[in-house]
């Protein structure tokens, strides 16, 4: 996750995150049941939310006035079904375009390049060239989550279209709840097949949502992704 002042890079058990002003925050990340991971769907929207602890933790990188417009912007959706018909769409691209333009403002493009580059050089274990600038991993990601947001477009219009229950005032909320799950499901199947079809779309959005970052840029996310894997490792 790149941010305006940072990079946070994360895995199953931590997270970590390095700042442009030469600081280091780092953490553990929460846990769900064992059964929640073997319940399709559930597992899903559990990862979903697993993935936002290092914003809202305490301690987290989301400062304190912050947090409540991510978390407005993130509920909207959920929220939707109180508006009126001709008002839900306009209200969901306006939280839409404002999470974005909260997330990625400063030189959070440049620090997302450089988060992949930097779990690029770690799964290609050339960390040390990477750090000296003498090899420059790719700046896409399959795993990044704008791949996600890419599947997930068509599969809540699909599911919105499609959906066999009555339309009573919980509906919206489930339908989003579900199509998110279904993403969830589909882009890790995607990732394990590596179904470039299906990723193609996210990785060309990248093209909008990363910068080539510089090799400062690109240490910054090697100190975050080095204290994750030091903790992993030890």
């Amino acid at each position: 996750m790149a941010r305006p002042g940072g990079v946070v890079i994360v895995s199953e058990r931590y997270w970590a995150f390095a700042g442009r002003d030469g600081s280091l925050r780092e953490g553990v990340m929460p846990s769900v049941p064992a059964w929640v991971n073997r319940v399709p769907l559930a597992r899903g929207l559990a990862r979903l939310g697993l993935a936002l602890a290092p914003l809202f933790r305490r301690g987290g990188v989301a400062g304190r006035r912050e947090r409540p417009l991510l978390a407005l912007a993130l509920l909207v959706p959920f929220a939707l079904f109180v508006l009126p018909g001709s008002w839900q769409t306009p209200v969901g691209l306006v939280a839409t375009l404002g999470l974005v333009v909260l997330m990625l403002r400063g030189r959070t493009l440049r620090l997302h390049g450089a988060e992949h580059r930097a779990i690029a050089a770690a799964e290609e274990r050339r960390l040390a060239a990477t750090w000296s600038g003498d090899a420059k991993p790719s700046r896409f990601a399959a795993r990044c989550g704008t791949n996600f947001a890419a599947l997930a477009l068509p599969v809540t219009f699909l599911a919105d279209h499609f959906w066999p229950l009555a339309p009573e005032l919980w509906t919206p909320a489930a339908v989003t709840a579900v199509s998110l799950g279904a993403t969830m499901e589909l882009w890790r199947v995607a990732q394990a097949r590596r179904l470039r079809l299906l990723l193609a779309p996210g990785l060309a959005l990248q093209r909008l949502t990363t910068r080539e970052p510089s090799l400062d840029d690109t240490r910054i996310a090697l100190r975050a992704a080095e204290s994750v894997l030091r903790r992993e490792l030890a």
